[in-house]
């Protein structure tokens, strides 16, 4: 924690979180903005759905790259500037993509935009750190993830009304404003808050052996595994949202909103009463009840698309449900990660980035195209998803029983 944290930011403590939120949310906006348009994309572009499905499979995969440096660079070079030039970046990798005139100049261009996207992500989460101790840590990080959820719910709308009223391209162009705007606000708004004493030398070989310091640690990797995983378990339904809500549920891409709205207020309500939480139970009590939660409701899921046929009026609720279990955790989870090594949080914040990317881009690339086309398929996978992460928590409680724990939170290193 940087020791002039409470000199550092004077304003409203909402307001940092509403400002972290805006660089947490570029990567989400990212995606959801332009799924409405699949279909008119791919039309345009004379592009096959499974080809269309490789920008987000490109996105996700130089996200996950990338992320392995955000964090390292943020560590050595102050939190500030790697934002700054990812923001750059992603700025023009957008104009790029509303230029494009092709599937593979798509694909580039949002290969580049993953690049860049995760510096707002990785960033926010170093700086929460070093702004504040572990308890006001997770109610910032709740707080931060309620005005996260917002991107996801607006996005769609944005996008499909974009997308009847001025063309796919509109879309991109929009971000590109976007990025430019965020741009501004971070070089106008936020401080620098890794302390000077606090920085780390970059060099090659000390960047591989803090990563291989944390990727060798069955610990780490069960936590990243723990929070990254489950959260593929609603994430696979955004997905496959072209299928699920156009083919399945007859929705146009219009209408799409509803299915976003309702799955981001259960991330918003999950991350209310996580910040709500914090301090008063223990972290382990927390993360169980967010398992028990999707646990519940994935299994609720599986019954009723194999008894029922899906209609909108029920299919979308259980993604809802399941997305409020999984932000009621996943502060927890997180905070832990951060914890493991204080003096490379930037790295760490990186390596589970690259953890749940790499999980995505492969959902995205390889799974999604197999099962959206069933709505049964689609709810086993989902339960799947969840298992694999409930797994990795068994594990990692097994090995060390006091993980969650309050002391926890402020837990020796490995």
């Amino acid at each position: 924690m940087n020791p002039n944290a409470d000199q550092l930011w004077r304003a409203p403590r909402w307001a940092l979180a509403l400002l972290l939120a805006m660089l947490g949310m570029l990567a989400p906006f990212t995606i959801d903005t332009y799924i409405p348009a699949f279909a008119g994309m791919a039309q345009t572009l004379g592009a096959t759905p499974a080809a269309m499905q490789q920008t987000l499979s490109a996105y996700f995969f130089g996200f996950a790259f990338m992320n392995l440096f955000h964090g390292a660079l943020a560590d050595s070079f102050g939190r500030k500037p790697v934002v700054l030039w990812g923001l750059a970046v992603f700025t023009l990798a957008s104009a790029g993509c509303a230029l494009s005139q092709g599937i593979s100049a798509l694909v580039f261009f949002r290969a580049l935009q993953g690049l860049s996207a995760g510096a707002g992500i990785v960033v926010s989460r170093a700086v929460i750190r070093d702004m504040f101790d572990p308890a006001q840590a997770q109610k910032m990080m709740s707080q931060v993830t309620i005005y996260f959820g917002v991107a996801p719910a607006i996005a769609p709308i944005v996008g499909g009304y974009l997308y009847v009223h001025a063309g796919w391209h509109s879309i991109f162009w929009f971000l590109t404003l976007l990025g430019a705007c965020l741009c501004l606000a971070i070089w106008r708004l936020l401080p620098e808050t890794l302390h000077e004493e606090y920085r780390q030398p970059f060099n090659a070989r000390h960047l591989m052996r803090g990563y291989a310091q944390l990727g060798l640690s069955p610990r780490f990797l069960l936590l990243a595994l723990a929070s990254g995983v489950p959260f593929n378990g609603m994430f696979l339904y955004l997905l496959s949202s072209p299928e699920f809500l156009g083919t399945h549920l007859g929705l146009a891409p219009t209408q799409f909103f509803w299915f976003f709205a309702l799955t981001v207020a259960g991330v918003m309500s999950g991350a209310w009463v996580s910040g709500r939480l914090a301090g008063r139970i223990e972290p382990l009590k927390q993360v169980r009840i967010g398992f028990i939660v999707m646990g519940a409701v994935s299994v609720v899921n599986v019954a009723a698309n194999l008894l029922f046929v899906p209609h909108v009026s029920w299919a979308i609720v259980p993604i809802a449900i399941y997305s409020l279990g999984w932000s009621l955790m996943t502060p927890v989870v997180t905070l832990l990660v951060l914890d493991l090594h204080p003096e490379r949080r930037g790295m760490a914040s990186s390596l589970q980035a690259f953890i749940s990317s790499a999980v995505n881009g492969i959902v995205a690339g390889v799974i999604a195209p197999l099962v959206m086309h069933s709505t049964v398929a689609l709810a086993w996978t989902s339960l799947g998803l969840l298992l694999a992460g409930l797994a990795a928590w068994a594990g990692l409680r097994y090995g060390w029983p006091d993980v969650g724990r309050l002391p926890a939170l402020r837990a020796k290193e490995l």
